[in-house]
Formats: C-alpha cells, sequence, structure tokens
C-alpha cells in the first residue's frame, strides 16, 4: 500500500521532458486530428472561459507539472496568474519557458489552437507574450497540506484554480484525492471557480524512469469529489480511441470539471 510519503519520494526520478514528449507532442498533441485529446482539453478550458462567469485578481495552478497549457484561456481573465508545482524540477521547467531560454518547450503550437478556438484573430505570439507578462511567481506546493502554498498567499484567498493531472496522480487513495481536493478548496473565495482536468480509470504513467502511480477514478468518483463544497457547473468527458493511447500510461480516458465553490456550507 502506498503513502503519500512513498509517493513523494518517487516523484524525485520525474523527468519533465519525458513526460512531456509523452503526452504533448502527436499523437496526443496532434492538432490536425478531431479525436486528439490535447485539443479536446484546450477546448474544454476555452469553453468554460468564454462563459463571462470566471475572472477577478488572482489564478493559481495547482502542480502546474511542466505545463501550460491548462491556463492558455483562463490567464486573460485575472491580473495575476501564480504557477506552482511540488517539484523543483518542474517549477525549473516552468522559469525556463517564462524567460525563453534555450532548450524551453514549444508550446507555439497549443497557444495557436487556443488563438483559433477563441477566434480573435491574433498571432499566437502576442498571447504567449501576455501569459508571460502575467505569471508573476512559481512557486512549491503541497496538496497533502492544510495550507497547500503554506504562508506564500495566506490569508489571502484567491478568484480561482486551475488543475491538470494533480490530485489523483499524487494520492495513494481515493479519501486522499477527496482530502487533497479539500485542501486546496481552502485557497478558495466563496464562489471562486476550480476548472479541473483528471485521468480517468488510470493506475500509473510514466515520466522516464519514473514509474508513478494514480488512483483509479470513474466519472462517479470524480463528480462524488466535488461533494466537498461545490456546484458543478460542467462536467465532460473523453474517451482514449486507440490512435491516443501510449505506452507510457494505462489511461481509459479524461475528465473535465468546471466547478464553483458554494457561498456557504
Amino acid at each position: 500500500m502506498s503513502t503519500i510519503k512513498a509517493i513523494a519520494e518517487n516523484y524525485q526520478t520525474f523527468n519533465p521532458a519525458a513526460y512531456l514528449q509523452n503526452n504533448y507532442v502527436p499523437p496526443r498533441a496532434d492538432f490536425s486530428n478531431p479525436d486528439s485529446v490535447v485539443p479536446w482539453k484546450l477546448k474544454c478550458l476555452a469553453d468554460a472561459c468564454a462563459s463571462g462567469e470566471i475572472g477577478g485578481q488572482i489564478l493559481v495552478d495547482i502542480d502546474s507539472g511542466p505545463t501550460v497549457y491548462q491556463v492558455l484561456s483562463a490567464f486573460e481573465l485575472f491580473k495575476e496568474v501564480i504557477l506552482t508545482d511540488f517539484l523543483a524540477v518542474n517549477r525549473e521547467e516552468l522559469k525556463k519557458w517564462l524567460h525563453d531560454e534555450p532548450g524551453a518547450f514549444d508550446w507555439g503550437p497549443s497557444i495557436n489552437q487556443v488563438c483559433s478556438i477563441e477566434g480573435k484573430g491574433e498571432p499566437w505570439q502576442a498571447k504567449q507574450k501576455r501569459l508571460r507578462e502575467r505569471v508573476s511567481r512559481v512557486i512549491p506546493v503541497n496538496v497533502h497540506q492544510s495550507c497547500p502554498l503554506g504562508t506564500e498567499l495566506a490569508p489571502v484567498t484567491v478568484d480561482a484554480l486551475v488543475s491538470s493531472f494533480c490530485l489523483e496522480a499524487c494520492s495513494p487513495n481515493y479519501p486522499a484525492f477527496v482530502k487533497a481536493l479539500g485542501n486546496i478548496t481552502g485557497l478558495l473565495k466563496p464562489g471562486g471557480h476550480v476548472l479541473m482536468i483528471g485521468a480517468l480509470e488510470e493506475s500509473y504513467y510514466m515520466a522516464g524512469e519514473a514509474r508513478l502511480s494514480a488512483v483509479s477514478l470513474t466519472e462517479e468518483m470524480t463528480r462524488k469529489a466535488y461533494d466537498v463544497g461545490y456546484i458543478i457547473r460542467d462536467f465532460r468527458s473523453y474517451t482514449l480511441p486507440e490512435s491516443m493511447t501510449v505506452d507510457t500510461d494505462d489511461a481509459k480516458g479524461v475528465s473535465f470539471v468546471w466547478a464553483q465553490k458554494k457561498e456557504s456550507d
């Protein structure tokens, strides 16, 4: 039986470059293929952000990993964006991209796709520049602590959270997953929003030499977790077709949740 401590130790071998190669280039990020999973995720996020109901001062991305695609629509709606991750190697990967350093991952195709979805006719380079300017900090996070960001924001609460493939991938079991969701909920203002992307029926994934366990979630389990104080505004699921399956994980699908924190319990 895995523990939170054992999972944290296993993550010390996480390879950001391998993770990006496994998940954010074709076939999973093939923008010419309507069945590709990354375009689906970007569309879910863009649709929620186009609702006119999300926005404010501060957006926090919980456990960003080495990726930024999850904030490509949401960042436009906030004055400040904070990226976070448990691992120093991922925080360094994010900073490398933010500073446009040699060897940084190319998010241009994903940004271009979001520009196409949003339909404003702007060059993707302009959106990329704005995002780099909007991110104020890249800081540590631990979702298994009651205050996941420690004293970085306390006592401030924020307007919205984004999180992608985090909670199920760093929790030893379903109760720990639900508790972690409750912990990050404490960062949100009443009425605040969360946009969450997660794996469905995944027990492991690879990031280089690291083989990392995950809580295998069904759609029903995912929905049930939001009983910790949310109203689900939108729920979508995607079933991985055979063309999207790879030998570096066993996920069967992906979920998207847009949920709003209740004003009071």
